[in-house]
């Protein structure tokens, strides 16, 4: 949940960025969700795979808006540690 929050209060300046960003915290949000409350350990690796995947893509978009100055590159910092940790979690989770 703190990802989704610092992606929206990075107020990314390019609204194409700025909705795929959104759109893909949101996603890592409700795919760890469902992957807890799945039963199967290959079902639940499966939906923790996809949130893995949009969370890379949180990370491109944060870092492509930094990159053509469309956001404060603190918070654009912010997003991408919080970014590095989710994918940690994710990583151990995927084990």
């Amino acid at each position: 949940m703190q990802l989704f929050l610092a992606v929206r209060g990075a107020a990314i300046a390019d609204t194409t960025l700025r909705t795929q960003a959104v759109r893909s915290a949101k996603s890592v949000c409700l795919n760890i969700a469902e992957a807890a409350g799945r039963i199967g350990a290959d079902d639940r690796k499966r939906v923790f795979a996809i949130a893995r995947g949009e969370l890379s893509e949180v990370a491109a978009a944060v870092e492509m808006a930094a990159l053509c100055g469309d956001v404060d590159a603190e918070r654009a910092a912010t997003v991408v540690a919080l970014a590095s940790r989710v994918g940690a979690i994710l990583r151990g989770l995927l084990r």
